[in-house]
């Protein structure tokens, strides 16, 4: 026979394994002989010891998960390797016990195979350009299917994208040659606006005086600096009678 106070002892023993404490952000999802009771805590609950009561904890914090680098094929066939981040917690945490059996993982491998389809369904420019786009396609693309596993998908975004060297280089001599064809058309732009203004001061200029007047101030500018340049003013005049002079003796050699 046992003595009464070993039972008492055993007793208590078996009843203090049934002590349970979850913290503010666990959940308890307690079973009574295999069947679903309910969800207990935070804080202290009992469960019935010698398995006629069992219980799981769940973490109801967000969890962050990072995407182990993919490497995938866009849509104009470019080969690509991603690397993405998402972030989801559990906001049933029975459905998380009931409903899938291993919840983190599953939700590991559904966002590996969203990534390599949602990629896979775009352009390399779209990928680059377009990431807002892109995170928002993967985010619903998550988002439902982990609604009945209890799962709340956050945020679902890409972290990386790496591309082929030799893809590098091209998409390097194309953004030059851009830059260049930029470059080319203000300058064509700036010497189409210089032409209208030359044209227009060359209007203003028709008054001999006023055409002196520019030559005598080029000349001051000129003269500004320390240099050895020396400018003459020949009149315009001059220069025609030359002219005049230089064509008649020609005439005149010519003849003789």
């Amino acid at each position: 026979m046992i003595p009464l106070e070993v039972f008492i002892l055993i007793v208590g023993f078996i009843a203090f394994t049934g002590i349970r404490i979850a913290k503010e952000y666990q959940r308890g999802v307690v079973f009574r002989l295999g069947r679903f009771k309910g969800i207990r805590g935070p804080g202290l609950y009992y469960v019935i010891p010698l398995g006629i009561e069992s219980s799981v904890t769940i973490d109801m914090r967000t969890l962050t998960v990072s995407a182990e680098q993919q490497e995938t094929i866009t849509r104009d066939s470019v080969t690509v390797k991603l690397n993405a981040v998402m972030w989801y917690r559990i906001v049933d945490a029975a459905k998380s016990v009931i409903s899938v059996r291993d919840a983190h993982s599953a939700m590991y491998q559904m966002a590996l195979t969203s990534l390599r389809n949602i990629i896979g369904q775009h352009d390399l420019d779209e990928v680059l350009q377009e990431r807002n786009k892109i995170n928002d396609l993967l985010k619903q693309a998550v988002a439902p299917p982990a609604v009945p596993w209890g799962i709340e998908v956050e945020r679902f975004e890409m972290k990386d994208v790496e591309l082929p060297e030799a893809m590098q280089q091209v998409m390097a001599m194309q953004a030059e040659a851009i830059r260049e064809k930029r470059a080319r058309i203000i300058k064509a732009e700036a010497e189409l606006e210089a032409s209208v203004k030359l044209a227009a001061a060359a209007a203003q200029m028709s008054n001999p005086t006023a055409l002196e007047l520019r030559r005598m101030q080029m000349i001051s500018e000129v003269g500004a600096e320390n240099n050895s340049t020396t400018v003459l003013m020949i009149p315009s005049d001059f220069v025609s009678m030359a002219h005049n002079v230089s064509n008649f003796v020609k005439e005149r050699t010519g003849n003789q």
